[in-house]
């Protein structure tokens, strides 16, 4: 396992993190624990969970795992996020200081812990002024409840406009944005990259297999069946297959990571994370498993180098098709500096 300062923080973590959405859900106790296992057994030593994922019940088989093995506990950091509602209250939603202030205590009780090491803002929340919300995890930082914060699902305008808040009054600034991003869906390169390579900021990327496509689950026009997300949905999964399915780019990209797997050994998955991986900004890549099986794949990625003819390959392929103004040429332009210049 590979390990990187987590942002512009002197934490460091492994560049595949555990991401627990599974848990209490797809995942039961004794299968999510042996997950964590798998994973430090591996190397690893970043958890992410959030006080939704289940309702509360992933950050609750965190916390018993973490109980259950103290000395391991001790080489974890651990991030939880808040923002979605955890009841039916109009104060039990958002990034105000009253709805923090108990969704941090109970995330801190769930986890069974006095401190989280990363604390992550779940959206933005356009009721709450962001001072407001930055005040609050300053005044956690102080009080020792968290040590770092981060967003996720933030808009590179809004990243920018919370990174310069935070100097202006003189609050801890942030250290990660927790986006999705994958071989499939590139679109944060427009904006949110630049914004987050700026400010020293560390991307944790969500769904970096794009909901198992780039695992090779999924074929060209055949509907989804048996043990996967979409095929155990037929509903809901015609209704995400279909529109994927009807873009040759993505059958592009697949075959081409298909084609990079073969040369290296690897399997689709593993490419596809390692890709992601070498992208500039990343910290750590979000993995999720439902078992062991899926997880063992995935930590095969940590540690595999694509040559630049693959990693270019892959981003050539790939590229986000939008050529509307202000992105597509426009955009390229902005990146790289014209001495000759044009209008």
């Amino acid at each position: 396992m590979e390990y990187r300062k987590l942002g512009g923080s002197g934490a460091v973590v492994s560049n595949l993190a555990l991401g627990t959405m599974t848990f209490g859900d797809e995942a039961d106790e004794a299968t999510s624990h042996q997950l964590i296992d798998d994973y430090v057994a591996a190397g690893g030593n970043f958890l992410d969970t959030a006080n939704v994922y289940s309702a509360g019940i992933s950050e609750e088989i965190v916390g018993r795992w973490l109980a259950k093995n103290p000395a391991e506990a001790e080489k974890m950091v651990v991030t939880t996020k808040a923002r979605f509602p955890m009841g039916d209250g109009p104060n039990q939603l958002g990034l105000s200081r009253i709805n923090l202030r108990k969704a941090l205590d109970a995330s801190l009780k769930r986890l069974g812990v006095e401190h989280i090491d990363l604390y992550q803002m779940h959206a933005w929340d356009a009721l709450t002024p962001i001072e407001e919300t930055l005040r609050f995890l300053d005044d956690a930082i102080s009080a020792g409840k968290i040590g770092y914060y981060g967003f996720s699902n933030f808009l590179g305008w809004q990243l920018t406009k919370a990174v310069h808040v935070a100097r202006a009054e003189g609050f801890a600034a942030p250290v990660t944005l927790q986006p999705q991003y994958n071989l499939l869906v590139r679109d944060i390169e427009f904006e949110i990259v630049p914004a987050a390579l700026d400010a020293d900021i560390g991307l944790l990327p969500w769904s970096p297999l794009g909901g198992g496509w780039l695992s090779g689950k999924y074929k060209r026009d055949e509907e989804p069946t048996g043990a996967s997300r979409l095929g155990e949905q037929p509903d809901r999964g015609m209704e995400a297959y279909g529109p994927r399915n009807a873009q040759e780019r993505t059958w592009s990209i697949l075959d081409t990571v298909q084609q990079v797997a073969d040369r290296n050994g690897a399997s689709m998955a593993q490419v596809a994370l390692a890709w992601l991986a070498a992208q500039p900004a990343v910290t750590s890549v979000l993995i999720g498993a439902r078992n062991q099986k899926q997880l063992s794949d995935n930590l095969g990625a940590a540690n595999l180098k694509l040559s630049a003819e693959d990693l270019d390959l892959l981003t050539t392929v790939s590229a986000p098709q939008h050529n509307v103004y202000p992105y597509g040429d426009k955009a390229d332009q902005q990146r790289h500096r014209n001495i000759a210049g044009s209008r």
